[in-house]
């Protein structure tokens, strides 16, 4: 008797536990800055909730006990002092006759996410709107600037809309460390702010949106290059990690497209969801096997009705997975399954 209630409270620990993984993933991808790492921090997190559930006395709420562990293993994570970023954060713009692909190590990049690794469902539009809009590559960019106990303040009080002394009780500070400690994680993103703007994307995406990504889908595949600058702001920037080149203007970023990333022409894009922004998984031309072999996860950001800035993720090995997108499309394929 005995062992089966021992059964079932192992079970129901593991099922209210599980009910937080999306939003605990949600918070330590925005710390960390690595899809990866967040989910490796989570996944420690579940096991240490597990591990020690019998000393915890219910002074704080399950949620509240969670995101205190989950603060700790990622400050932790961090010790180490990475940072992670984009191309645009650590050099200037290549300008096309001088561009060549040098890939940095792995941990130097922001990783791509899918949405529903990292933003729980719910039925109010607004905090719908700030969970996606704190996910975004450039806010994502601009945290990971923040030292680690100022990042976690700021998720915890403006993302997520703890109050202060709940974070304070959480941190093990008092309420004034934790306000002083959001006033300076603000003035720093507001110095950043010109960077981190260029994605007033809907959500929903709105008609003229949907419209705009329909006609770069037909210009991307059909490899129509008049089409494409069309689409473009005349400051758009392209990105490719690993490889820290950048490109800015649309006759760079065409120019590119047409010499050392040619190998692209005739690529099909399937549409995925990716840090709170319309995306793709670009699969190109396969000339061994036929049909079609994956190449990036696009990120696309949308201002004023003009694309400025498409990142292309060129990890597939990583990233297809991750998406849960085939290694493979056949050659008739148009739709794809891609599962949950």
């Amino acid at each position: 008797m005995s062992d089966g209630t021992a059964t079932t409270t192992t079970t129901d620990l593991d099922i209210r536990l599980e009910k937080h993984r999306v939003e605990l993933t949600g918070y330590c991808y925005r710390m960390l800055g690595s899809s990866f790492e967040a989910e490796d921090a989570v996944q420690d997190t579940m096991v240490r909730a597990w591990r020690s559930y019998e000393k915890f006395e219910g002074r704080s709420s399950l949620r509240s006990w969670l995101y205190r562990i989950a603060t700790n293993v990622c400050l932790d994570m961090l010790t180490a002092g990475n940072k992670r970023a984009r191309p645009m954060d650590l050099s200037e713009s290549t300008p096309l006759a001088q561009a060549a692909l040098s890939p940095r190590p792995d941990n130097t990049w922001l990783e791509p996410m899918p949405d529903n690794r990292v933003l729980p469902t719910t039925d109010d539009p607004a905090e719908a709107a700030v969970a996606k809009e704190s996910v975004r590559l450039a806010f994502m960019a601009a945290l990971q600037q923040l030292p680690a106990k100022q990042r976690a303040v700021l998720i915890l009080r403006e993302v997520l809309a703890w109050k202060a002394s709940e974070v304070a009780e959480l941190l093990d500070t008092s309420v004034a460390s934790v306000n002083s400690a959001l006033q300076r994680a603000r003035a720093t993103l507001a110095e950043r702010e010109d960077r981190a703007a260029g994605a007033a994307v809907s959500d929903p995406l709105d008609e003229d949106q949907q419209k705009l990504l329909d006609r770069y889908v037909a210009a991307f595949e059909g490899y129509d290059m008049t089409a494409l600058t069309a689409l473009l702001h005349e400051d758009a920037v392209m990105t490719m990690p690993p490889f820290d080149l950048w490109l800015t203007g649309h006759d760079d970023i065409t120019g590119f497209m047409t010499t050392l990333g040619s190998a692209c022409e005739g690529s099909r894009l399937v549409p995925v969801q990716v840090n709170g922004l319309p995306g793709f998984a670009q699969y190109k031309p396969d000339p061994e096997e036929g049909g079609y072999t994956p190449w990036a996860v696009q990120v696309l950001e949308i201002s004023d009705g003009r694309l400025t800035g498409f990142h292309f993720f060129l990890d597939t090995a990583r990233w297809f997975p991750l998406f849960g997108l085939p290694l493979h499309l056949e050659a008739e394929a148009d739709q794809v399954d891609k599962g949950e």
